[in-house]
């Protein structure tokens, strides 16, 4: 029977390996300046002292999957790959404390690399999500050695997206916080359906304060700090690597998905870069962040583009020549090539919500506004979208359009395609009868039969609803076609949850909240969605 590697790279089309004779040492001890030692694992050739260094840290173990889908593969195809566990896992010193603590490490970790008898004269740094955060937070003190970094659905602030005043992401911070808090335990694999169940639980509880207890049984200083710290809390400051991007100096080969949790931040770090003049590469695909497809096609897409880019940089020679930015058009389910992110040539064109719940280019008539009731005790549910979920991404709107808390606005069928690509927002002329509410905005494309897929959605808080005010709500950027007979339709509620956690419209904090009003909101004539039309 073939090994699981070989199989792997059959499913991610990797290029013929020039060797499978590769050896593993285990558990070597990388020193940290506080005297702890963090455990990784060296894949080389059997001949392979002196090559390119492909180094990977992880929070997730560094055996498994890491051995199978990316340390294997890269040893068999010309690099030397050092798998590391980050602090306080997997046999690494110290304690874990996600985000704050990869800078100093990182740094180590590099310096340890180079003066190993084993280390050629170049480095490259790759790997996907947290994986991808930790090559941000070293990225703007590289030593010449290092020749190239391939982030993969990350972004160099990670969780602080997550934690903003104005649209708190409740379900991907608190459930990544479950997930590497019980890793570890025994059978943990064999537990996933029932502690999925416990996550369940767990976010629906009130306060939320005790939900960490509920989902794995003790406090958890992590997932007390999500909940109470805001994207600006000085606690985070450790873990915000955004002003770092524009030092960047060698070339960075950045890969993303359309339904990624992480998207925003990936292309505000692409245009930090870009704008400040270093040529970086961007790739964004039709994914979520965790699919099981999705991630084999990403993995196999950034395994190759360490290997194309990575392996070329490294060798001092040019990679094989591509436009800068390469983005697969939804909708025309086709890749495109363009010359930058935002591309040119795509202008903001507004759609106004229309009475009787129509929707097109031309202004309003009337002045009476649509209204909906939201109660947090049965809240708008996040269908779709963007999740660390199994309905993540591209699903049938049917049943959430049904519910009596989603007002949609729909065009007539298009008489001619209509592209759209780059950043979509939403001006929606919003009241509420409570001073705290929120505003979801989503856009989906309706086929000739009727199904409505969403493409790109967002939401904003807001401290002051009971006034009538035009509310920007800035959606997920994207890139889609709606087809000629298709529909362009806009949603409009007051949550998507878990994903985002329910407004109680008291004004309570998240963590300490027990008491759910329900609200009535208004929508007013003069709200538009704001979308980037090929010109």
């Amino acid at each position: 029977m073939k090994p699981l590697s070989h199989l792997v790279e059959r499913l991610l089309d990797l290029p013929a390996p020039a060797t499978r004779d590769v050896v593993v040492q285990r558990d070597l001890r990388v020193p940290m300046p506080d005297g702890a030692e963090l455990l990784a694992d060296r894949w080389a050739p059997r001949t392979g002292t002196g090559l390119p260094t492909a180094l990977l840290r992880t929070p997730y173990g560094r055996r498994g999957v890491f051995g199978a889908i990316l340390a294997r593969p890269l040893a068999e195809r010309g690099f030397q790959v050092l798998v590391q566990s980050t602090r306080g896992g997997f046999g690494s010193g110290g304690v874990f404390d996600p985000l704050r603590q990869e800078r100093e490490d990182g740094l180590a970790t590099l310096d340890w690399v180079l003066a190993q008898p084993w280390f050629g004269d170049a480095l490259v740094l790759t790997g996907a999500s947290y994986l991808g955060y930790v090559q941000w937070a070293v990225a703007d003190r590289l030593p010449p050695q290092v020749k190239a970094m391939i982030p993969h659905v990350t972004e160099s602030g990670l969780t602080l997206e997550f934690l903003r005043d104005d649209g708190f992401s409740l379900e991907t911070p608190f459930g990544w916080g479950v997930q590497v808090a019980v890793q570890e335990r025994r059978f943990a694999l064999l537990r996933q359906r029932g502690q999925a169940k416990k996550l369940a639980r767990a976010l629906t509880t009130l306060p939320l304060a005790q939900a960490d207890v509920v989902a794995i049984g003790h406090r958890s200083d992590y997932l007390q700090d999500i909940l109470t710290r805001p994207e600006h809390d000085p606690h985070w400051a450790a873990a915000d690597h955004r002003t770092r991007v524009a030092g960047v100096t060698v070339p960075v080969s950045s890969i993303g998905g359309w339904y990624d949790i992480f998207l925003p931040g990936q292309l505000r770090d692409f245009r930090a870069l870009q704008d400040a003049g270093r040529r970086p590469r961007l790739t964004v695909g039709p994914w979520t962040h965790a699919g099981r497809a999705d991630l084999l096609a990403g993995a196999g897409l950034a395994l190759r583009e360490t290997l194309e880019f990575g392996l070329a940089h490294a060798r001092g020679e040019e990679p094989p020549e591509r436009a800068p930015v390469r983005l697969y058009v939804m909708g025309e389910e086709a890749w495109r090539d363009f010359t930058s992110w935002p591309p040119e040539g795509y202008a903001p064109q507004r759609f106004h919500l229309q009475p009787g719940g129509a929707l097109s280019a031309g202004e309003p008539a009337g002045s009476t506004p649509d209204r909906y009731r939201y109660d947090p005790a049965d809240p708008t549910p996040a269908a779709g979208g963007v999740r660390m979920a199994p309905d993540a991404g591209r699903v049938d709107n049917a049943a959430l359009e049904a519910r009596a808390d989603v007002l949609t606005y729909t065009t007539a069928a298009l008489g001619e395609d209509v592209e759209i690509v780059g950043e979509v927002s939403a001006e929606i002329r919003f009241r509420s009868s409570l001073r705290f509410a929120d505003v979801f905005v989503r856009v989906c494309d309706v086929d000739p039969d009727g199904r409505s897929v969403n493409v790109c959605d967002g939401l904003t808080s807001l401290t002051n609803a009971d006034e009538l005010a035009a509310v920007r709500v800035s959606l997920w950027p994207t890139a889609h076609r709606f087809r000629r007979g298709h529909r362009i339709r806009v949603q409009v509620s007051s949550g998507a949850f878990p994903r985002y956690a329910r407004n109680p419209g008291t004004g309570d904090p998240h963590a300490t909240a027990v008491t759910l009003r329900a609200a009535d909101q208004e929508v007013h004539p003069g709200s538009a969605v704001v979308l980037p039309v090929r010109a």
